[in-house]
């Protein structure tokens, strides 16, 4: 009889042995246990009501500056959007009051007209005639504004490429895929590519304000109008006109698309500068021309604008605007209005504090006997066990 000794198995020899898990909890430290110390401040009346009247006091004669600063701001805005429609092509007529909106020290003793010029091509121009009642103090500035037009679109804002404006010839292939769907055409680049510069507002005005009876000429000039942080953005091509196509839109100004003789310089073109810095607003103001040498005297003057631009496809309209400047730029009551709001709400509660105080005073406690930090022995601890409650959660 053969006996057969069992070997003793461990458990250790069949189960793999663990390594230690490391620990998630954070460091012991005051940063990490979020212990560090820290200001917490205990609000009453008697520490608010300085709060606030320092806050009136100081947003109100700020409000009150702007609101003054912007009404001494002249302007003369016209709607032209329907001169196409609503204007004679025999004489001028009254543009109707809807249209019309101005601000000067005097009032129109004239009111603004229009008429519409059609030459041989079939190109349309309209002609504002308006009056100025007293002299414009330099600088005098031409801004067309646009209403419901959205260039503050994620899409809208990043079709174009960096590279291409800064006069690099990219083949079509390696352009920015943000530029599509206006990225290449017949196997050629569209320069420059993507929506921004396809919408290009291409309504032309008159670089002279033509004075009628008394009034002389007025010059204006369109260098000058882009910022000077956006010019470093624009550089001449190097593309030959071979390689590149204009955007659909501007087939009416480029018929025949590019030679070498009309590729645009965008390095000094102003226009499609500004229109590239995309506005954060659906309504904004664009700079057209400026005279910031000679004041305007007052008289009556013709503005000639070539219509190009259609408004009525999203519903918007468009609008010449003659003004002066201000610190805050062209006439908006709404910064210092808003000034005035803080400075009225917090001189408001300031009152109500002070009534309060005055009327049911509180006798307040030691504030040096409150304490946010709680020594260890003395929190509750849970009915369980030993270990407090804030520790468990």
């Amino acid at each position: 009889m053969v006996l057969f000794k069992r070997n003793k198995i461990s458990l250790s020899d069949t189960i793999p042995s663990e390594e230690p898990q490391k620990s998630r909890k954070p460091p012991n430290t005051a940063f990490r246990q979020q212990r560090l110390k820290s200001w917490q401040p205990i609000l009453s009346p008697q520490s608010v009501l300085p709060l606030l009247i320092l806050v009136a006091c100081i947003f109100a004669p700020i409000g009150v500056g702007l609101i003054v600063s912007v009404s001494n701001v002249q302007d003369l805005v016209i709607n032209y959007s329907k001169c196409h429609e609503l204007a004679s092509k025999d004489s001028f007529q009254s543009i109707p009051n809807k249209y019309v909106h101005s601000h000067f020290k005097k009032s129109l003793s004239v009111k603004p007209s229009w008429k519409l010029d059609e030459n041989k091509n079939g190109d349309l121009k309209c002609q504002l005639q308006f009056e100025i009642p007293d002299n414009l103090k330099r600088s005098v500035f031409i801004y067309y504004k646009l209403t419901n037009f959205y260039q503050n679109h994620r899409k809208y804002v990043e079709s174009h490429d960096t590279g291409q404006l800064k006069g690099k010839a990219i083949p079509p292939n390696n352009l920015d895929n943000n530029c599509n769907p206006l990225k290449e055409k017949d196997e050629k680049a569209v320069y420059p590519c993507g929506l921004i510069a396809n919408s290009l507002f291409n309504d032309t005005f008159s670089q002279t304000l033509k004075g009628q009876g008394n009034a002389t000429d007025y010059s204006l000039t369109n260098k000058g109008i882009s910022w000077k942080t956006d010019q470093h953005r624009f550089k001449k091509t190097s593309y030959n006109a071979s390689e590149i196509v204009p955007p659909p839109n501007w087939i009416k100004k480029f018929p025949q698309g590019y030679t070498d003789d009309n590729i645009p310089d965008i390095s000094t073109w102003e226009e499609l500068q500004v229109w590239m810095r995309t506005a954060a607003l659906p309504t904004f103001y664009k700079l057209a021309l400026k005279n910031e040498t000679t004041e305007l005297p007052s008289g009556n003057y013709t503005m000639e604008i070539g219509l190009n631009y259609p408004v009525s496809m999203f519903g918007g309209t468009k609008s010449l605007v003659l003004t002066t400047n201000s610190v805050i730029g062209v006439r908006n009551m709404s910064m210092g209005v808003v000034y005035c709001i803080v400075a009225g709400v917090s001189a408001l509660f300031a009152i109500i504090f002070l009534i309060k105080v005055i009327i049911r005073p509180r006798t307040m406690g030691d504030h040096s006997y409150l304490s946010f930090e709680e020594p260890f022995e003395s929190r509750e601890r849970s009915p369980s066990g030993n270990i407090p409650t804030r520790e468990i959660l």
